[in-house]
């Protein structure tokens, strides 16, 4: 087997991007090839974020190359396109780790890197948060002049967040760079009128050429100063508009734009980037990238190659695709994309939402047989929840597939457009709970406790897949109850195929004794029911027998069951897969309180702290809600209950 300086004779001596730069320009293209084999040799065994980082290798290189980082500051929006930025920044020989427990994040984050200069995994931050830096180094008079740039894809531009970034560059004075890494792509294709503008704006490319050949020029010879620059732009701007009959939406704002140039082309963007490093003002950088770019089946169908799993370099095989011909239990996501589908034949008021991520949520399944009544509003999830409000109030009965992480960040609209109103919008919350290798941005831990908050809004957690259709069941497939939130974790679900069977809408607010025991009560909500089974099976053979309730819904709380739990004045153990704080144990402790239940009270659950990546495994046994450590728990409670 190849060392690594056989294989990547350049990159094994990039430690810090310091010695990138002391290498020659033309040693750059090689050291991009270099990347992209580092990375299909890494990311066919240890999967990750592929097509994005393998799309953005050019642009990484040239960035650390201009600028002086990690004085200067890089920016990244997401962060699936920032593994090539890991490798550069010293973090190479530890990439075997990525998305590992107690390894490497699979975001940028800076407790991780000096160079990880802000938090990514939600899109659309990045302009914002570039902009407060720009501000702050001004502010603050710092010398040399620090530069701020932030890398933003053609997806994550469309959100409301990088809108308002946009908006308020333009209008506050600073030097901030931002790069579009326009791909044309998100994870499923992008979506909405700016996607459209983006893929036809060519600013005309002759024009695009003689207008920054004149700028270099004009720049040399110093006929361009700081006062003259607004005039010049202004001026600029409506000449071009005239004679391309094209108006530029960033021109518009009076922020400068170059491009599109070839985002593959790096001696381009070193020149380009050198050109407009020092510029003063807020600066735009167009560039077309291929998604995949440099793996020809990631270049060809880039959507599975988003983040494909563990795949055969050689062949491009995926290994997600071989287990296609075996039966595997059905992913939960599935399951309730098919039963949407189910009940959207049955009632064509049914429409669905999804905020970018069709085939992520499974609304795709009723998209390919119903199109015209399936809406991908992109990275809009506030707009989604709001247009779904709107849905409803005209008779409609929209589904809203959402990722929990993702649901925060349209709070405010569903309390202010949809609960305050009781709309019967139903949200069907994906990746609830710990996700795995995703880590600390994506878990989607706080739903259960900023949900049950909400006046008028039913908040429900199926424990396996048969309940998961009756929840779907009650919450669409009957009258309107108003608004209706049912979270689901990520992965496999316990069947391989959706019964037959119609399933009977389940009673709003009522949950289900699974087995009965007198030394404790064990309450569960989701499907951290499995974990508490499996510890109650093991307190069995030890000598104590535990009852377990399924509570199903958090609000409205099924209190005749907590009566029941509570009656024989043993422990009772609360387990959620979500915060501690404010959900299911809160609830349960609010309520022994109002009753005057005296029952020794233990809550187990996420702890008051951030999460890592890490297996399911790993980090269920890390917080405390794998099956060993809620067994360890009741056996402690019912020792210091007889004690007493």
């Amino acid at each position: 087997m190849a060392t690594n300086a056989d294989r990547y004779p350049l990159l094994s001596g990039i430690e810090s991007p310091a010695d990138l730069r002391a290498m020659p320009e033309s040693d750059l293209p090689a050291v991009c090839e270099e990347i992209r084999r580092f990375l299909i040799d890494h990311l066919s065994v240890n999967p990750g974020h592929f097509a994005s980082s393998m799309g953005a290798v050019e642009l990484t290189v040239a960035l650390h190359y201009v600028f002086n980082t990690p004085y200067d500051r890089i920016v990244w929006d997401v962060g699936h396109q920032a593994y090539g930025h890991k490798i550069l920044t010293g973090r190479r020989d530890r990439f075997v780790d990525n998305r590992k427990f107690g390894g490497l994040s699979g975001f940028p984050n800076p407790d991780e890197s000096i160079y990880d200069t802000f938090m990514a995994g939600h899109a659309s931050n990045s302009i914002s948060a570039a902009l407060g830096m720009a501000v702050a180094t001004t502010l603050q008079g710092e010398t040399p002049r620090r530069n701020i740039v932030a890398v933003i894809g053609d997806a994550s531009i469309s959100g409301g967040l990088a809108f308002e970034g946009i908006n308020n560059a333009a209008n506050t004075p600073n030097n901030m760079l931002v790069i579009l890494n326009d791909n044309d792509m998100s994870i499923d294709d992008n979506v909405g009128s700016l996607n459209s503008y983006l893929a036809h704006l060519t600013t005309s490319r002759p024009y695009n050429r003689i207008r920054y050949r004149l700028y270099r020029l004009l720049r040399r010879l110093h006929l361009i100063s700081e006062g003259k620059k607004d005039r010049i732009l202004r001026f600029n701007n409506s000449l071009k508009a005239l004679l391309t009959k094209q108006h530029n939406i960033f021109e518009g704002l009076n922020i400068r734009y170059f491009g599109p140039f070839d985002g593959h082309d790096i001696h381009t963007i070193v020149r380009v980037l050198r050109d407009i490093r020092d510029m003063d003002g807020p600066r735009l950088l167009h560039l077309r990238t291929i998604k995949g770019k440099g793996y020809a089946p990631a270049e060809s169908n880039p959507t599975p190659w988003h983040a494909p799993g563990r795949f055969d370099p050689a062949t491009g095989a995926r290994e997600a695709e071989k287990k296609k011909d075996t039966p595997s239990p059905m992913k939960y996501q599935d399951v309730f994309g098919h039963t949407l589908l189910e009940l959207a034949r049955k009632d064509p008021k049914i429409v669905a939402i999804t905020a970018a991520m069709a085939s992520g949520t499974s609304i795709s399944t009723m998209q390919r047989v119903f199109p015209d009544r399936v809406f991908d509003v992109g990275i809009s999830e506030g707009h989604a929840l709001t247009f779904a409000g709107g849905l409803a109030k005209e008779g409609m009965r929209p589904v809203v597939g959402i990722y929990s992480s993702f649901l925060q960040r349209a709070y405010d609209n569903l309390i202010h457009d949809i609960a305050i109103l009781r709309l019967p919008v139903t949200l069907c919350i994906d990746r609830a709970g710990l996700v795995g290798e995703d880590g600390v941005t994506h878990h989607g831990i706080f739903d259960l406790s900023y949900l049950r908050a909400v006046p008028n809004l039913i908040v429900a957690a199926p424990s396996d897949a048969e309940t998961l259709r009756a929840l779907m069941y009650a919450a669409i497939g009957s009258t309107p109850v108003g608004p209706f939130a049912i979270r689901y974790p990520r992965g496999s679900s316990d069947i391989t195929a959706l019964p037959c069977d119609t399933p009977e809408p389940l009673p709003i607010g009522r949950g289900r004794q699974l087995r009965f025991g007198a030394d404790a009560s064990i309450v569960t909500i989701g499907t951290i029911a499995s974990e508490a089974d499996a510890a109650i099976r093991s307190l069995h053979s030890a000598g104590i027998e535990a009852a377990h309730f399924d509570m199903i819904f958090l609000k409205p709380l099924d209190t005749a069951l907590l009566d029941r739990a509570a009656a024989s004045g043993a422990p009772v153990i609360t387990v959620e897969d979500g915060t501690v704080n404010g959900g299911l144990g809160s609830a349960v402790a609010e309520y022994f309180a109002e009753k005057g239940y005296t029952n020794p009270l233990v809550c187990l659950g996420i702890p008051d702290r951030y999460v890592t990546q890490g297996s399911i495994a790993q980090l269920r046994r890390l917080c405390g809600i794998d099956a060993d450590s809620i067994a360890v728990a009741v056996r402690e409670a019912v020792l210091k209950s007889k004690e007493k």
